[in-house]
């Protein structure tokens, strides 16, 4: 017989911790109101001739109480009921208590590996850990329902974030509105920050207003360099009108004015550049930032914004240096570039600058690409036209909106939270029986329901003093004092997201195909995906609330999901046999595909994945082929909304190595020229949930990178190619 513990894990049933138990319940009462241990052994022969194959710990301790109770043995019987409810207690400390002690001791895997762009070790993200982990204390004891906890910590859903939960200020990512505070005005912990009037100073501000948003909240956000492109004429003005001051001719004021502008903005996007890269956040961290490079956001700036986002590429070409001086990949800002008509052609105005972006890509693995053709299919608002605007953060996708006037709103919108259904645990749990699968399906997505409702109803108690920044000075709201965000999060301005991960696995099991097949697989996967979709609309009806279906990255997550099917359902071949779950809708990532055909299939689970998505294809170095970067760009446009392409770009302190650092048979790192496995000596720079990862991962994700085949063939490529 097993037990199963009250985390998920089973063990192998013994009667001594039963003897155990009673036996110290006994020592605390008199004589005369004690057990035998005749008595006792019966109790435990009475559980072991139920004949379970499993039973839970709890199943266990509510016999005990009965038996005692049927026995006349009250007093006894109380005592182990208080002694069971003050080991829950303790039990519940302990772990508190011993995960802080393993923290801050460099021991615990889980914090050490939690996020790759995040180092534990460093004492404003220990900060921030510990705050986390007192924060999931008091989330688990007080602020969610006990059988919500149990899925959690089953793996049958991930309640996302738990360790900022128990501040009900905090949502998870957004649109910062950058343009309202940087033309209105805004204030920054008391002090009002005027509107600029130079573009070097409007990106230095960029950056502050950032940092501070991004210490508000505890996703990842996303600007767009559109609202910075008034400011490179304004500064444009300023050196005109210097040199017309010196009486010269206006072809010369001209020249030099363009000339004096060319270098604020190289100097402008270096400052934007350090500054994301060296600030931290009050989470311990640079912001997890995201910018669009959208030339056809605008029609007045066209011309400024395209010179910013050719300076952003050409800077980001170059990377950053370490501290050795090497140039490397750096993590952030993740770059968005949209593909239009304008930059797509080969005649195309911008088209330079699409060429740009293949050469950046080839180098440091941004930008992703985003289709304004795809996108204005996918994304229709009330007024039945099309948008295109970027994602919050990596992936998180806000629903088209429209706002009193009638214009569609992007910028100043936000995502409430997330909870992921594991997939696979309802696959599993079906035992392969259609009828059985929706049961357990309709079962699941009610109590994600109802954890989202929560995320929600927390929220919806905030108001605008909590966060001054965010709903007071324009970031994503202009309230007064005092004022409720609750408007914000009702009838589309916010989202709120069903995650979802192991699609691959689910289908796999359910029909013995992958969904990549055109066939059974395919359309199980697809009718997954719809019955999402359809209870998102569901609640949404009924609530006023945005759901909307999301592709979880599950960066950690995706370990800890397979260890507890592992647990649960023992190992199963082309299953449960990884340390990992495969993402979302993503074609698993030991499938032998081409590129274009991955993208084309995953471009019709990406549409029924609109609260966000992102499709990836891995290349070998493509440094030296441009025209291979060229040609997917090309397909991403015509074919799939948003998608990216991942390179390997590392490097080794030891003896200089640049190219692919790799990973052995124990899923240990190595420089494959001189055999360095030493962490602090090597830059690893990889895609793991939508941003570049630079921290290393724990055991899951590693195996999942090792695992990783080529999408696109390159015989050309240069293996040790210059960072």
């Amino acid at each position: 017989m097993k037990v199963i513990k009250r985390d998920g894990h089973m063990v192998d049933y013994c009667p001594e911790k039963i003897e155990q138990a009673i036996q110290k319940a006994n020592m605390e009462v008199e004589e005369e109101d004690q057990i035998s241990p005749i008595q006792i052994r019966n109790i435990i022969k009475y559980i072991e001739k139920l004949g379970k194959k499993r039973i839970l710990v709890e199943d266990i301790q509510d016999i005990i109480e009965m038996k005692l109770m049927s026995m006349g043995k009250y007093v006894i019987a109380k005592k182990y009921i208080t002694y069971r409810y003050t080991r829950e207690l303790v039990r519940k400390s302990n772990t508190t208590d011993r995960a802080i002690k393993e923290l801050i001791n460099g021991e615990n895997e889980y914090w050490n590996t939690e996020n790759s762009n995040k180092n534990a070790q460093v004492v404003t993200t220990q900060r921030d850990y510990l705050a986390g982990i007192t924060s999931t204390d008091i989330t688990r004891r007080f602020l969610l329902p006990e059988d919500i906890v149990d899925a959690h910590d089953k793996g049958v859903i991930h309640f996302h974030d738990a360790d900022y939960f128990a501040q009900n200020a905090l949502h998870n990512c957004d649109l910062i509105n950058l343009e309202d505070m940087l033309q209105n005005g805004t204030t920054i912990n008391g002090v009002m920050i005027e509107k600029p009037h130079r573009f070097l100073t409007a990106m230095t501000i960029a950056t502050q207003l950032i940092t501070a948003v991004a210490s508000s909240q505890y996703g990842g956000a996303t600007i767009t360099l559109t609202h910075l492109a008034p400011f490179v004429r304004d500064s444009y003005n300023v050196y005109l009108r210097k040199y017309r001051e010196r009486q010269l001719t206006e072809e010369q004021c001209e020249k030099f004015a363009r000339e004096d502008l060319l270098k604020e903005i190289t100097d402008g996007v270096q400052t934007f550049q350090y500054q994301i890269n060296s600030m931290t956040t009050t989470n311990g961290q640079a912001p997890f930032l995201s910018v669009c490079l959208y030339v056809g956001e605008t029609d007045e700036y066209k011309e400024e914004l395209a010179m910013i986002i050719e300076e952003v590429l050409k800077q980001r070409i170059e990377g950053m240096k370490n501290e050795k001086g090497v140039y490397i990949t750096p993590a952030f800002p993740k770059l968005l570039y949209v593909l239009e008509e304008d930059n797509i052609n080969e005649n195309g105005k911008y088209y330079y600058l699409t060429k740009l972006a293949a050469e950046c890509t080839a180098k440091r693995m941004v930008p992703d690409y985003i289709s304004e053709k795809m996108m204005l299919k996918l994304k229709i608002d009330s007024n039945g036209d099309g948008n295109c605007y970027p994602c919050m953060g990596c992936r998180s996708f806000l629903t088209p909106y429209v706002d009193e006037n009638g214009k569609p709103k992007y910028y100043g919108r936000f995502n409430q939270g997330v909870v992921t259904l594991n997939l696979v645990d309802v696959a599993l749990s079906s035992d392969k029986d259609m009828e059985t699968f929706w049961k357990i399906m309709d079962e699941r997505l009610e109590l994600c329901h109802r954890a989202l409702q929560i995320r929600h109803k927390r929220l919806s108690k905030v108001t605008s003093d909590v966060a001054p920044i965010l709903w007071q000075h324009g970031a994503l709201a202009r309230l007064g004092k005092g004022e409720s965000i609750h408007d914000l999060l009702h009838n589309g301005y916010s989202t709120i997201s069903l995650g979802y991960a192991g699609l691959y696995e689910c289908v796999k099991y359910m029909t013995d195909h992958s969904h990549t097949d055109n066939g059974i697989g395919k359309e199980f996967g697809l009718e997954v995906m719809k019955k999402l979709n359809d209870k998102c609309k569901e609640w949404k009806a009924a609530e006023a609330i945005d759901y909307s279906v999301y592709g979880s990255p599950i960066e950690s997550t995706t370990y800890k999901f397979a260890k507890c099917l592992k647990d649960r359902f023992g190992v199963i071949k082309g299953i449960t046999d990884r340390d990992y779950i495969t993402n979302s809708y993503h074609v698993p990532v030991f499938e032998e595909i081409d590129a274009f055909s991955k993208l084309r299939l995953e471009s019709e689970f990406q549409q029924l994945s609109p609260g966000g998505a992102i499709s990836y294809i891995e290349t070998p170095n493509l440094t030296n082929n441009l025209d291979a970067v060229m040609e997917v760009i090309r397909f991403i446009y015509d074919n799939i909304m948003y998608a990216e392409l991942n390179t390997k770009s590392d490097y080794c302190h030891e003896c200089g190595y640049t190219g692919e650092i790799l990973i052995d048979e124990n899923l240990e790192w190595y420089c494959p020229n001189c055999g360095n496995r030493d962490h602090d000596k090597l830059n690893v720079a990889r895609r793991t949930c939508g941003y570049i990862g630079t921290n290393f991962w724990n055991k899951g994700r590693t195996q999942e990178i090792k695992e990783r085949v080529i999408h696109i063939d390159n015989k050309d490529a240069d293996e040790d190619y210059e960072i």
